[in-house]
């Protein structure tokens, strides 16, 4: 079954503005120094826009959002390293986090958020593993989980808040209609 062509616009449309909306997240926190003298620890803002497409849009399309704001963020970083770190974590975060949502509903938006921040770290060390050729890395690994942890909680209380504010407003048509589309995926067992 083909959407009519004005929801089609309208889908796509709204997965710019995410990507538009994670990008600015993204450059934002680079300009904000790191409260915690370990690399790699930060909030991730812009996983609060990726936290959000996954409870209400497509698989498809937060995977799209996703690989967007990944290329597109490496762009504004300047670094090709930052993509490599950035979509060896990210990855991991995002198939985790589709994984949960898979078998539970809204309720569990902080739990897949944690897990996906801690998959995050996961995917990056096992990156800079790779590009360092050293495992001394990996003695940063429980630090990393820990702020993930933190973190997650944040951005999956900021993405359930927004959803639950949009739902409140009256914007809840079109996750209403993503649901329902999930719902029917869930029956024929298709992801």
């Amino acid at each position: 079954m083909t959407q009519p062509h004005s929801s089609r616009t309208r889908r796509l449309t709204l997965l710019a503005l995410l990507t538009a909306v994670s990008l600015i997240m993204f450059v934002i926190e680079l300009q904000i120094p790191s409260p915690v003298p370990i690399p790699g620890i930060k909030l991730g803002l812009a996983n609060i826009v990726t936290v959000f497409a996954v409870y209400t849009c497509k698989a498809g399309e937060a995977a799209s959002v996703f690989a967007a704001r990944i290329i597109l963020g490496a762009v504004f970083a300047g670094t090709p390293v930052t993509l490599l770190f950035s979509a060896c974590g990210g990855l991991l975060c995002l198939i985790g986090m589709l994984l949960i949502r898979r078998f539970t509903d809204i309720g569990s938006i902080v739990l897949a958020s944690i897990a996906g921040a801690v998959l995050h770290n996961l995917g990056q060390t096992a990156a800079a593993v790779f590009v360092m050729k050293t495992t001394a890395v990996l003695a940063y690994l429980p630090y990393l989980c820990f702020a993930g942890c933190i973190a997650g909680a944040f951005t999956g209380l900021c993405a359930y808040l927004v959803i639950r504010r949009l739902r409140r407003s009256g914007a809840e048509r079109l996750m209403q209609e993503t649901e329902q589309e999930r719902k029917r995926r869930r029956d024929k067992n298709d992801f």
